[in-house]
This record gives structure tokens, sequence and C-alpha cells, in this order.
């Protein structure tokens, strides 16, 4: 039975080939695949169950998301583990060598953004939303700023640094931060990206840092 599955695996993927030596073709071969590159979005900052990217990638079904966990396990992109006690439970993250794509997937994203088709009223997750402000940070804006900020965004929490013009995220509880921004991901995008009132979203602490923050993420311009 596992020879059968190996093998069809194999076939698969021996139809999905672009016959082309360069490396662009290949990475299309390994994650080119419909939804594969927003699972690996979702694997960006840490380990998530199967259903908490269920529920992040609105219009997946269960059956095409074991599919694609399943091929990116098998090229190395992503692995099974289990989170420690008391969780103890089955959770997917991206290997050492997945994780090298985040940056060039976030960085396709912003190229994206300048597309007039582009939809900003979709529905958003919140590591696709903090993904995008550590896209779009504008180093000059934010020249000589320096802060932690916290993101509590449904229940998932972030803690990020802002320093040299560079935004450091990382998935955990707030223990500190100069400012906290508690909100649902679209509420915040709303905020930073559509102009929508501050007052709109819960802030802890210094509200000019709050809407200076808030302005460090200009969108680039439509092409046309």
């Amino acid at each position: 039975m596992e020879l059968e599955k190996l093998t069809a695996v194999r076939q698969k993927e021996e139809k999905r080939r672009y016959d082309d030596a360069c490396g662009l073709a290949h990475a299309l071969e390994l994650i080119g695949e419909r939804w594969a590159m927003l699972v690996l979005r979702e694997l960006a900052y840490g380990p998530r169950r199967f259903s908490e990217l269920k529920s992040d990638l609105p219009g997946i079904s269960a059956n095409v998301l074991t599919q694609r966990l399943t091929e990116l396990e098998q090229r190395g992109i992503v692995r099974k583990t289990k989170l420690p006690p008391p969780a103890s439970v089955q959770v997917y993250e991206a290997t050492e060598w997945g994780l090298e794509a985040a940056p060039v997937i976030a960085r396709l994203g912003g190229w994206a953004a300048r597309s007039p088709l582009h939809d900003p009223t979709l529905p958003i997750s919140h590591v696709a939303v903090m993904m995008s402000l550590q896209t779009m940070l504008d180093p000059a804006r934010s020249a000589g700023m320096e802060a932690t900020f916290g993101f509590r965004l449904g229940e998932t929490s972030y803690l990020t640094r802002l320093h040299e013009g560079r935004l450091d995220i990382e998935r955990r509880p707030i223990e500190h931060a100069d400012l906290i921004f508690t909100a649902a991901p679209a509420a915040l995008a709303a905020v930073v990206y559509g102009g929508a009132p501050l007052e709109t979203i819960g802030v802890e602490g210094d509200i000019e840092l709050a809407k200076r923050f808030v302005t460090l993420f200009p969108l680039p311009p439509k092409i046309g």
C-alpha cells in the first residue's frame, strides 16, 4: 500500500515538471501548486494546528489542505511535530529551508498589491497582516524610531520590535510592550492601509506613538 502511494506521488510530481533547469521553474514545482504558498505563509511565524490552518485559509477544503501539507512535507518544506505538554497535539511547521522562502512570498505579496485587481476587502489572516507590516514598513518613515509593539489579533498574540528600519516579529504572549493593539486582523489592516479611524481598534499606550506607527506602511502605487 505504501509503495502504491509513493508511486502515485512520484507520477504526480513527474507531471508537474517544467523540464526547465532554471531555479524558478523548480521553485514553482515545489510551491507553485494552488494554496501551497499560502499554507507556507501561515507557517511563517511558528507551528500551527491543522484546524488553525483550515480556519485561516478561507475557501480551502480539508482534503486539499491535507494534500498540500503532505506534498510540502515530502519535499522537505514542512514537517509534522508535536507541541510539548500539556498541549501534546500534532502541529505543522516550516523547516529551516522552508522558512527561507517566507521573505520571497512576502515580497511577492507586496508586488501584487500594485495590481488594480487586488481586493483588500477580502478576508485576511493574522499571519498575513503581520507579514504585510514586516514587508511594507518604510525605512525612511521609521528612521530613528525604536519601540516594541504588541498585537492581540483574536486568540493570537504577536510581539514586535521596531529598530533600524525593520520590524522583527515573534508570535508569543505579550509580557510588556510600549504599545499594544487589539483588533481583528481585517480591522487592523483597515486602519493601517485603508485609512479607517484609529478609534476602531483597541490601543493601549501612547496614542501619539500609535498615530505615527500606523503611517509607517504606505501602499505602493497601482499600475496604470
